[in-house]
């Protein structure tokens, strides 16, 4: 059983998986935003493309990064950027890029599953992977014709599509097969020693929101979460980039104004509550943001009247008050980008914790149930002892894969 778990390779992983939609290197920030609304993915993929080759070969179209909503709503929460909107908007995509080499690599899918542990704990964090088709690439090109448009999204990179792999699907792989591993998964994440004490990315309840946003970049790329405590480092909650890649670009001006214990308030599933909303406008004001205002008002709004007619048909008039507007959105009982945010799935600001005893199959579990990449490990009176990431459980099962060969 052992040798043939050790035969799998990446397309075992691959079945399934939907083709990546993707943006191209030319697009901009708008761009993004726009893609990123319709698409039932926190992610997009961005590739430098030759589109205008009349070559098919592979090397043509490359992966080079990955945006989400937070790329966004760091980028937009700059003084500089809150001062002109439009303009950040206008920016290429590039700039909001993550600049850590390796975030997404390309490999084949004869690639071996013990290759692709290595390669993510390395720091790569997506694996690019073509899809195996029985279908002539010219049937793929019919399917999935090329838009003239280069900046609308696509699937299909000269006549080749792609689907990514995440720590996560490799946990899940690992997870389907535990009893190979029996038994280390039973074993406490204590005793295997993968609470990690120091690099924890935390912040004070009533710190300015603004003073989390280089915590938030670093834990988008890290793949894990900025811990919200109190003065004795008590868990309070947590600013979670997995929940702010459910919110829009009008957080932005959220981070800019509220403090990390209002902020976790207004990336709630509920919507953001009316008193916060009017809470934003006016430091908005007080700082004579006016750009910014306007533009905050103006996704706002866009959002509650998207809500409210996807909600209701009953409703002929058009409110554009923000009280009215936060009402919209909290009587769709969530706060949307677009009306495929139902397809998503949501989580609270409530942080997802285990103990020190808790066994590892026991963290895969709650880590995969919530969609996460990582748990945070508290005393029974909440105080933060550490975190656990699916890094650290990819390390201990590559040991014990080390073992089997």
């Amino acid at each position: 059983m052992a040798v043939s778990f050790l035969r799998h390779e990446v397309s075992d992983l691959c079945l399934g998986k939907p083709a990546l939609r993707s943006l191209s290197i030319s697009a901009t920030v708008a761009d993004a935003v726009e893609a990123l609304r319709t698409s039932e993915d926190n992610f997009i993929s961005v590739w430098d493309c030759n589109h205008h080759s009349k070559s098919l070969a592979g090397d043509q179209c490359r992966c080079v990064g990955k945006v989400c909503m937070v790329d966004v709503i760091c980028y937009l929460s700059k003084d500089e950027n809150l001062s002109s909107p439009s303009a950040a908007l206008k920016a290429p995509v590039s700039e909001i890029l993550t600049k850590i080499p390796g975030t997404v690599m390309h490999v084949e899918p004869s690639c071996s599953l013990l290759q692709a542990i290595d390669l993510i704990l390395q720091g790569n964090q997506n694996l690019v992977v073509p899809i195996q088709t029985r279908q002539s690439s010219t049937l793929r090109r019919k399917q999935f014709p090329k838009s003239t448009n280069q900046m609308a999204t696509t699937t299909n990179h000269n006549g080749q599509e792609f689907c990514w792999l995440t720590q996560e699907d490799v946990i899940r792989f690992l997870l389907s097969s535990i009893g190979v591993f029996s038994p280390m998964p039973a074993l406490s994440i204590d005793s295997l020693g993968i609470i990690n004490t120091i690099d924890i990315l935390a912040i004070n309840y009533h710190s300015p929101a603004s003073s989390a946003v280089q915590l938030i970049t670093q834990s988008l790329e890290q793949q894990t979460s900025v811990a919200v405590v109190d003065s004795d480092d008590v868990l309070i909650g947590e600013i979670s980039p997995f929940t702010l890649a459910c919110c829009d670009e009008s957080v932005a001006a959220a981070i800019a104004t509220l403090s990390c214990g209002e902020l976790m308030s207004y990336i709630d599933c509920g919507g953001p509550p009316e008193h916060l909303i009017k809470i934003v406008t006016e430091r908005l004001k007080e700082r004579k943001l006016k750009r910014a205002l306007e533009n905050y008002s103006s996704v706002i709004n866009a959002s509650a009247n998207s809500m409210s007619s996807s909600s209701s048909s009953s409703s002929s008039d058009e409110e554009s008050s923000v009280s009215s507007s936060s009402s919209k959105l909290r009587s769709a009982g969530r706060f949307s980008r677009s009306n495929s945010y139902s397809a998503r799935m949501v989580r609270r600001s409530e942080a997802i914790v285990c103990h020190p005893k808790s066994s590892l199959v026991a963290v895969m579990i709650q880590a995969i149930a919530h969609r996460v990449n990582y748990v945070w490990v508290i005393e029974d009176d909440y105080n933060l002892v550490g975190v656990v990431t699916f890094t650290g459980m990819l390390e201990v099962f590559r040991e014990h894969l080390e073992t089997m060969i």
